[in-house]
């Protein structure tokens, strides 16, 4: 990255990207083998802090809003009114199980769209029970496939991995995830349609503490 800030002829660029893309697939495996060896050895450990959820899902819609332009597919979300503005949990889990689901379905959406919908209800022990639900319009999944989607190193089928990338733990580690946080991620699907994947996950409630004044803003739409 340092590199390619530098003035570099066109060859020269094309190497350094190249350089820089592997790098980064080679992290991303790296980072996925370490979080399942924690989760496989029962050594990772939750947070447990107050955060905006709103600006948890922002962020990771962010991190994703690049690619789905490039691709040019819609990327929206939608968030009910149910939905708590702080909550108390892992923000940093909860934002890579999101990255995950979000990035699986631009990847596999060629044209159209992928939807993050965020609803909530509270839980009669306290808290609330958040469903974050990802739905694409790409290539689905056969119901064959279905039992391989969860399970560690395993992809839909070979050419899946050839075309697309990926290690196989992204899923398998997202729903740990989200089991360890009191919850599940369920698929529904459609090949030739898109797919579904809905993650639910239980949240302690968040104080606020002090907020930021926004002043009311006059449009003129004319």
């Amino acid at each position: 990255s340092l590199l390619l800030e530098t003035k570099l002829d066109r060859e020269q660029r094309d190497y350094a990207e190249t350089i820089r893309v592997s790098g980064d697939a080679l992290l991303s495996v790296i980072n996925d083998i370490l979080d399942f060896s924690k989760i496989e050895s029962g050594r990772l450990e939750l947070e447990h802090a107050v955060f905006n959820l709103r600006e948890c899902l922002e962020g990771a819609l962010d991190l994703l809003a690049v690619r789905a332009a490039e691709k040019r597919i819609d990327l929206l979300y939608e968030v009910a009114d149910s939905v708590p503005t702080h909550v108390t949990g892992d923000a940093t889990r909860l934002r890579q199980v999101i990255i995950n689901l979000l990035g699986n379905a631009v990847k596999f959406t060629e044209q159209g769209e992928v939807l993050l919908s965020a609803r909530a209800e509270a839980h009669p022990e306290g808290g609330h029970v958040v469903s974050l639900a990802v739905r694409d319009t790409g290539i689905g999944i056969p119901p064959e496939a279905m039992d391989r989607l969860f399970k560690s190193f395993s992809q839909v089928d070979a050419s899946t991995t050839r075309k697309y990338g990926g290690t196989g733990l992204g899923l398998a580690i997202s729903q740990r995830l989200a089991q360890l946080m009191g919850g599940q991620i369920t698929v529904t699907s459609e090949p030739g349609k898109g797919s579904t994947f809905t993650v639910q996950v239980r949240l302690a409630p968040g104080s606020a503490g002090p907020q930021r004044y926004v002043a009311a803003q006059t449009m003129d739409l004319s």
